[in-house]
């Protein structure tokens, strides 16, 4: 239980004030909107969830990321800038949902906070968040609206991102009310990710055709495979709270997701899960497809454990031990810098704790980036893994 406490209080800080920071020694230049969505949503969550957490300066870190949030990244129109300076002035708008998504989580969770406390307050904040929502989905069937303008030798795609963030904002709003809302919208999520799952050649594509068609260019044989793995695992939490009688089949698909794409990904020369890799076998034409990052290790965490929960099956536990070995001998700060789970065997070492993660590796395994902290590193991917492996563990043990 230590492991979450010891990376969230780095971060918990950085919420309760106005001026942007990083963590380990770097000092922002500007205040990034997308992982202080990702913070308010986490610590919401563990106030939420977790005793130790539901503390009054949890919930003050939570209150003062939220009110900055709502003064000053979410425009009228209900775009959310994915950077703003220190003042609140905007810095960055990005062409994509991904910053709006994060900030729907960030208010539906902090608004259960507060539900009982300040049942007003919360019922408006959470209007709030439907009202982005809506947008979201407005945004996600024309992309032109966020400013994507399509080019005319530009083949007509298909990208995983969409569908299955929207499926998993769905399953976090309703935990406001514990109701089924937007059961089309979740329901129609996922055949569009089942157009870049192929039984045939046992791979889920980043991208495809507007049909799930395979294209053959660097773009349509690309593999993500902690995206399809995260994915993944949204499908397996999915099934099992709403599935109902497709609840079997849903979690079979997810489960050929996550296995594929872990079998795949994982190097066996160096350890780790790649970042991108080609399907056919070329080198990616991303520069960084042989790193090895954090969130890539935290949803595989996730995702295997919840597999073995579902199945009992022992191979799920044996890719569960092996991505957590690896992932805490490498990327936690610390003296000793090791970690291995009780349940691997001979020899393992305590974890020292040393507090925020590194999140980029070389494909070696050497911390290739020292910052902790930016754009898109933030108090969320370690917290979220770590929180919820603890929980499945709890459960599993009793």
């Amino acid at each position: 239980m230590a492991h979450t406490a010891v990376t969230t209080h780095a971060w918990i800080a950085t919420a309760r004030s106005s001026t942007p920071r990083s963590i380990s020694g770097c000092r922002a230049a500007r205040s990034i909107s997308l992982p202080r969505s990702c913070q308010v949503w986490m610590l919401s969550r563990l106030y939420n969830e977790r005793a130790e957490y539901h503390t009054p300066e949890i919930l003050a870190a939570c209150t003062s990321g939220a009110e900055f949030l709502r003064k000053h990244v979410r425009r009228e129109d209900d775009r959310v800038y994915f950077c703003v300076a220190a003042n609140g002035e905007p810095v960055k708008l990005q062409r994509k949902v991904f910053a709006e998504c994060f900030f729907v989580m960030a208010m539906s969770e902090y608004a259960l906070a507060i539900k009982a406390s300040q049942p007003e307050l919360s019922a408006s904040i959470f209007a709030e968040a439907l009202a982005v929502f809506e947008a979201v989905l407005r945004f996600s069937k024309d992309l032109t609206q966020v400013g994507v303008q399509p080019m005319s030798g530009q083949p007509a795609t298909h990208a995983l991102a969409i569908p299955m963030i929207t499926l998993n904002v769905i399953c976090e709003i309703r935990r406001y009310n514990g109701d089924r809302i937007y059961e089309t919208e979740a329901a129609a999520c996922i055949p569009q990710i089942m157009l870049h799952v192929k039984p045939d050649l046992k791979m889920v594509l980043e991208v495809v055709g507007p049909a799930g068609e395979v294209l053959d260019s660097s773009e349509g044989r690309l593999l993500n495979p902690g995206h399809a793995i995260e994915a993944g695992w949204f499908i397996l939490d999915y099934a099992s709270k709403y599935g109902g009688e497709k609840a079997a089949e849903l979690q079979q698909v997810a489960l050929d997701m996550i296995e594929w794409s872990y079998d795949l990904g994982w190097d066996h020369e160096y350890g780790g899960i790649y970042y991108f890799l080609d399907s056919k076998g070329h080198t990616p034409e991303l520069l960084e497809w042989p790193m090895k990052l954090w969130w890539v290790h935290n949803e595989t965490m996730v995702a295997t454990l919840m597999a073995y929960k579902v199945t009992r099956e022992e191979k799920w536990w044996k890719k569960f031990v092996q991505v957590t070995n690896y992932t805490m001998a490498r990327f936690p700060d610390s003296e000793e810098n090791a970690l291995q789970i009780p349940l691997a065997g001979p020899g393992s070492k305590p974890l020292q704790p040393g507090g925020e993660w590194f999140g980029y590796l070389d494909r070696f395994g050497r911390v290739s980036q020292r910052f902790k902290g930016g754009p898109y590193k933030g108090c969320f991917h370690v917290p979220r893994a770590l929180h919820l492996v603890e929980g499945m563990l709890r459960e599993l043990l009793h």
